[in-house]
């Protein structure tokens, strides 16, 4: 059975699903996504990626056609076309088909595409015994350039700093801000427990606002668990007592060593796995009903 995929309006078959060659978001990434998980038959805080999403779309001045309702829609509408209850969503909208040059305002339309899929970001076995991380040499951008709050789709250095981490042997990098603080790794947010708290760099220093970043903050006030944002560096990783990594693909997933360092006793910690517990249990319990 052919995937179908939710294009400009229209269901299409994964080997129709195409766009221009003169589209800005392939010539200059001019762009912005959101990767949004489903779990048995419920969309999770999908309210909130399309609501971040639009707000991407105001950061780089795209209008979009479509109100915050419609998208939901469309998203429920592929996963159900696709007969799927369990997976990953790639909604990407794209300046739209221009000229060669620069100019966005000669894009007249952006062009929206919706794909849903299975997805296993990592194996069981690392959400059980944890992730070694290394640090990369490639930093993270600058909010004097595009604002990190903006998931655009030029994601190079993203995908660099995760290069230097597969080419070390690691699942994961880390990345740090111009300054040398502690901004996230190449698709996950970071956290620390020290002395049973939770700690998390702020967005400030060059992290996404992830929608499971915000998930666990309500998590931990509803368990009880202190957290809050402080401005870190790889010392606060190095001699934490437990660290774990957040995202919507990579869940919540224990990290047990940084740059050869054990992270505590270099296993996964009491509050990281109530955390992935609690969460396991948030995914499943809560959410937008597809069907």
């Amino acid at each position: 059975m052919s995937r179908k995929i939710w294009l400009d309006g229209q269901l299409v078959d994964e080997a129709d699903a195409k766009i221009s060659v003169f589209d800005h978001g392939l010539l200059y990434g001019d762009g912005i996504f959101e990767g949004i998980r489903f779990y048995e038959g419920r969309v999770f805080k999908l309210t909130e990626h399309i609501e971040r999403l639009f707000l991407s779309a105001k950061a780089i001045l795209m209008t979009l056609p479509w109100t915050v309702e419609e998208v939901c829609g469309f998203v429920l509408e592929t996963v159900k076309a696709n007969g799927l209850r369990d997976g990953y969503i790639r909604l990407v909208v794209t300046r739209g088909a221009g000229d060669l040059g620069l100019n966005p305002y000669l894009c007249p339309t952006p062009s929206m595409f919706v794909i849903a899929s299975a997805i296993t970001l990592y194996p069981e076995e690392f959400y059980q015994n944890g992730l070694e991380v290394v640090t990369c040499g490639t930093r993270r951008p600058t909010p004097a350039s595009v604002s990190p709050q903006v998931k655009s789709l030029n994601y190079l250095n993203n995908v660099m700093a995760k290069v230097e981490a597969l080419n070390a042997g690691a699942k994961e990098g880390l990345m740090l801000n111009e300054q040398g603080f502690v901004a996230e790794c190449t698709g996950d947010n970071v956290f620390v427990v020290k002395d049973g708290e939770v700690i998390t760099p702020p967005v400030s220093d060059g992290s996404l606002d992830g929608i499971t970043r915000q998930a666990i903050f309500e998590l931990c006030e509803e368990l009880g668990i202190g957290i809050r944002e402080e401005t870190m560096t790889r010392y606060d990783l190095y001699t934490a007592d437990e660290a774990f990594l957040t995202g919507t693909a990579a869940e919540v997933i224990p990290m047990v060593k940084l740059d050869v360092r054990e992270i505590g006793d270099g296993k996964p910690g009491i509050v990281t796995l109530k955390l992935v517990e609690a969460f396991r249990n948030l995914v499943r319990t809560t959410g937008t009903e597809i069907y």
